[in-house]
């Protein structure tokens, strides 16, 4: 595959709101240092986690449109509590944003 456009990827995934959410968990697994699933380590992650979801080696684990139709209980009761921040708020946030 010499390029990965996003008609390839939306094949594989329902929405495109669903494809930058998948891409996006992806990308941070792959800087993280998980495992490449297709041969192209030269590209930058974001490229990398679409070229995997392309090649149907990504996907979500659970059926999007059940957890997106669920109402908070039905998805409580399947799945437990969601996992809350526990660090402290440091209030809204003001000033310029810095990137690291």
């Amino acid at each position: 595959m010499a390029r990965v456009t996003v008609e390839d990827c939306l094949q594989r995934v329902e929405n495109r709101f669903a494809l930058v959410l998948l891409a996006t968990r992806r990308a941070r697994q792959i800087l993280k240092g998980a495992a490449l699933l297709v041969d192209n380590s030269k590209n930058k992650a974001p490229v990398l986690a679409l070229r995997e979801i392309a090649a149907d080696q990504v996907r979500f684990d659970k059926d999007l449109d059940e957890v997106m139709r669920a109402t908070p209980a039905e998805l409580k009761a399947k799945y437990g509590e969601p996992i809350r921040d526990t660090s402290p708020s440091t209030g809204p946030v003001s000033g310029t944003p810095k990137f690291i």
